[in-house]
C-alpha cells in the first residue's frame, strides 16, 4: 500500500512537472500536437499505478521522452514557419466584411449552432453586429465587432486617462506580498499607513488590493463590508 502511494505521488508529481514545462494553457488553448501529448502522458501515468508489477521507469521514461519530443517540436515550429503550419494549421476566416464564408464553415464542420456558441462566448448575440471572424488554430473564435457596435473609448470622446497598471493583491490572508507592492509601485510603510486609517491590522485583513493611485479594497476576515477608496475617497460601505 505505502509502495502505491509512493509511485503515485512520484508520477503526481512528474506529470505536473511535464505540464508546466509544455507551458500554461488552459484545455481549450492547447494546440493539437499539445493535446495529443497530454493525452498519451495521463494514459501512460496511470499504467503503473494500476499495476504494482509494473516498473515505476516503464511510465517514467515514456513521459519524460514525450515531453521533451514536444519541447524540440516546439522550438522547431518557432524556427520554421511551414512546419508550424503543418503541426499546428493555421487560422482561418469564417466571417469577413459581415458575411459567412460557407465553405470555411464547410471546411471546418463547424455548424450554425457551433458558430453562434462562439459568437454568444465573445458577448455577441447577432450576427450583424459583427465584421470580421476568425478561428484560432485551437478552434477558438477571435471576433471584430462593426464600427457601429463597438463600445466608445475614451479616445473617441477626447478624454484623456492616464495609463495604469491594474491594482495588486498586496495582502491576502493576512500576509504580505512585497513583490505584488512593489509591482503596484508601493511600500509596506504606505500600506502600513492605510491600514492604520483603517483602523485594521494585517492579521485582519483577508484581501487588500491596491494601485500606484492611491485607489485600494479591502475585505476583512470578518465578514464585514468591504472599505474602498478611489484615489483617496474612501467609500467605507459599512
Amino acid at each position: 500500500m505505502i509502495i502505491a502511494l509512493i509511485r503515485a505521488l512520484i508520477l503526481y508529481i512528474l506529470v505536473i512537472f511535464a505540464v508546466r514545462l509544455m507551458g500554461k494553457r488552459q484545455l481549450g488553448e492547447l494546440q493539437p500536437s499539445e493535446l495529443v501529448i497530454t493525452i498519451l502522458v495521463s494514459n501512460i501515468a496511470t499504467l503503473p499505478l494500476e499495476d504494482v508489477n509494473i516498473p515505476l521507469m516503464v511510465g517514467v521514461t515514456p513521459i519524460l521522452s514525450l515531453v521533451c519530443f514536444e519541447v524540440i517540436v516546439s522550438w522547431l515550429s518557432l524556427k520554421h514557419p511551414k512546419m508550424r503550419k503543418i503541426i499546428s494549421g493555421h487560422p482561418k476566416i469564417i466571417i469577413s466584411n459581415g458575411e459567412i464564408d460557407r465553405k470555411v464553415l464547410r471546411d471546418l464542420r463547424f455548424s450554425v449552432d457551433d458558430l453562434m456558441t462562439a459568437l454568444r462566448g465573445n458577448n455577441i448575440f447577432s450576427l450583424d453586429e459583427v465584421q470580421y471572424a476568425i478561428v484560432e488554430t485551437t478552434g477558438s473564435v477571435s471576433v471584430m465587432k462593426k464600427a457601429s457596435c463597438e463600445n466608445v473609448a475614451c479616445s473617441d470622446l477626447n478624454i484623456s486617462k492616464q495609463n495604469s497598471n491594474p491594482p495588486q493583491i498586496v495582502i491576502a490572508d493576512g500576509k504580505i506580498s512585497d513583490k505584488a507592492i512593489a509591482f503596484a509601485g508601493l511600500d509596506r510603510q504606505k500600506i502600513s499607513r492605510i491600514l492604520q486609517k483603517e483602523k485594521l491590522e494585517t492579521s485582519d485583513v483577508l484581501l487588500m488590493a491596491a494601485d500606484s493611485s492611491g485607489s485600494y479594497y479591502i475585505a476583512e476576515k470578518n465578514e464585514a463590508p468591504p472599505r474602498i477608496s478611489k484615489g483617496g475617497k474612501t467609500n467605507d460601505k459599512s
